[in-house]
Order: structure tokens, then C-alpha cells, then sequence
């Protein structure tokens, strides 16, 4: 179901999408937010990746290419905003966390039928809540030096595999110096640091796809269970199995396994 806004409204629609579903690469000439309330989106821009559940949103400027893979049976509500009238900054994709007054709004506005003078009255309060919002820093960013990019792609292939700095830097053919230097300055953080945050950002995938907590512990590299959630409660701020139910997915099994890089 889709409902494009009268003059002023950005076109809004809900719509629901199978696991595994692909949504080839485009861009909108308006801003527009996605959240799922069952199920997890991906979403990757040229610069990264980021995920889209029911306790996260991602915000995608106008003119940004994109591309989108549905991991579990997701009901997608995406938002759109005129590109001269923001309430989000507009340099890059963000993720912005939901509570439970933007979820009802952002499930509300996306619905069929509405009439046009409640849906402004309606966005207003969204744009008004979604300037007070807190915005997430979990993102997995996309490497530009191909000996930065041939590491990533070597941990993210096999995260069950644990791997040193040091072993990783002989792989790409540099020094272990080199190696931090390239994490610092195109990621802003070290090696350890963007493991976790691939560790993680896979958990969400794999938790939607209906994998349990603990088989998504061993596949995504922690030594134990316990080990897993206290990292993904720390960066989530839920626990994996809160994030799993919330993700709609208690009664689901994994049909399609996720990308081995973002």
C-alpha cells in the first residue's frame, strides 16, 4: 500500500517485504526516513551501511543513492520530508532511536486513507519529536583504501575466526602501524572498536532472521553467550533477546543468510 502526499507532503507509504528481498540502488529528490515495526531493513549508501528495526530508524537525505535488503519478513514505513525542510541534519544517513510515541506516529502517518489535514497535523508532531530524537552512532562504514577494504572484508567473511592486527596487516601487505593509521583516519576508531561494531551490526541481521541468541553468539565471534549480550546491551541498549522479539522473529528461522560484508 502506497499514499503520495497532497502539495507539501513528501511521499509516505507503508509496505510489507519477504526475507532476502533486494531494493536495487536509487535516490529520492526528498528526504526520507525508514523504519520497520516487524523485521530489519539493511541499508547501504555508497559511504556505509546501517540498519533500520523497530527501535531504530534511518534517516537518508535527498539525493543520496541507496540500496536496501530485507532480512527476516519486514513491514517497512518510510517518511518523506521536503529537501528544503529537514528536521535531521542533511550531510549523511543517520540512525535515529525510536521510543514508543515515534513508532505510533511514524506506523500512523504511513497508514492508507488518511485525511490530508490530520496527516499535517500528524507530521507536525513527528518533525517536532524527531528534532528532539537521539541519534545513534552505530554505523558500519564503507572502506576507500583498498588495503583497509581487503581487511575488513577478510574479518566480516568469517567472524567466528578470531583475528590480530598484526596477522591481518601482513595479509594486506603493510605495516601494523599502517594498518591503525587507516582505521583512525577513515573510521575514526581502532580495529578492535569496528569488530565490535561488525559483530554487532551482523547480530541484528542474523537475531531477525530468527536465529537465537546464542547461535548468533557463535557465529558472530563471541567466546560466550553471556560475553554477547553484555557487549550488544551495552551498544543496543536492549538485550539481543528484547531485540530479537521486538524484531518480530521469536517464531521465525533463518531463509537467507546475510551479505559476508555489509
Amino acid at each position: 500500500m502506497s499514499r503520495n502526499g497532497q502539495p507539501g507532503i513528501a511521499p509516505t507509504s507503508t509496505h510489507t517485504h519477504a526475507s532476502g528481498e533486494i531494493i536495487a540502488r536509487h535516490r529520492h529528490d526528498h528526504h526520507q526516513l525508514i523504519h520497520v515495526s516487524t523485521g530489519v531493513l539493511a541499508v547501504q549508501t555508497d559511504a556505509g551501511a546501517w540498519v533500520a528495526s523497530s527501535g531504530r530508524a534511518v534517516w537518508t537525505p535527498a539525493g543520496t543513492w541507496h540500496e536496501h535488503r530485507v532480512h527476516g519478513r519486514t513491514s517497512v514505513h518510510t517518511v518523506g520530508f521536503p529537501a528544503d525542510d529537514a528536521p535531521l541534519p542533511t550531510g549523511s544517513p543517520t540512525v535515529v532511536a525510536v521510543d514508543g510515541l515515534l513508532r505510533e506516529l511514524l506506523v500512523a502517518c504511513t497508514g492508507p486513507g488518511l485525511p490530508d489535514p490530520e496527516a499535517r497535523r500528524m507530521r507536525a508532531v513527528l518533525t517536532d519529536r524527531l528534532r528532539r530524537a537521539h541519534v545513534q552512532p552505530l554505523t558500519l562504514p564503507i572502506a576507500r583504501d583498498p588495503r583497509l577494504a581487503q581487511v575488513c572484508r577478510l574479518v566480516a567473511e568469517d567472524l567466528t575466526r578470531p583475528r590480530t592486527a598484526a596477522a591481518l596487516a601482513r595479509r594486506a601487505g603493510v605495516g601494523e602501524r599502517t594498518l591503525a593509521r587507516l582505521f583512525r583516519t577513515e573510521f575514526g576508531t581502532t580495529y578492535p572498536q569496528w569488530r565490535t561494531t561488525t559483530r554487532v551490526f551482523h547480530a541484528m541481521i542474523h537475531l531477525a532472521e530468527g536465529a537465537t541468541v546464542t547461535e548468533t553468539a557463535r557465529r558472530c565471534g563471541w567466546a560466550t553467550t553471556s560475553a554477547f549480550i553484555d557487549t550488544f546491551a551495552r551498544t543496543m541498549g536492549q538485550t539481543p533477546g528484547a531485540y530479537r522479539a521486538a524484531a518480530g522473529c521469536a517464531d521465525h528461522r533463518p531463509t537467507a543468510a546475510p551479505p559476508g560484508a555489509p
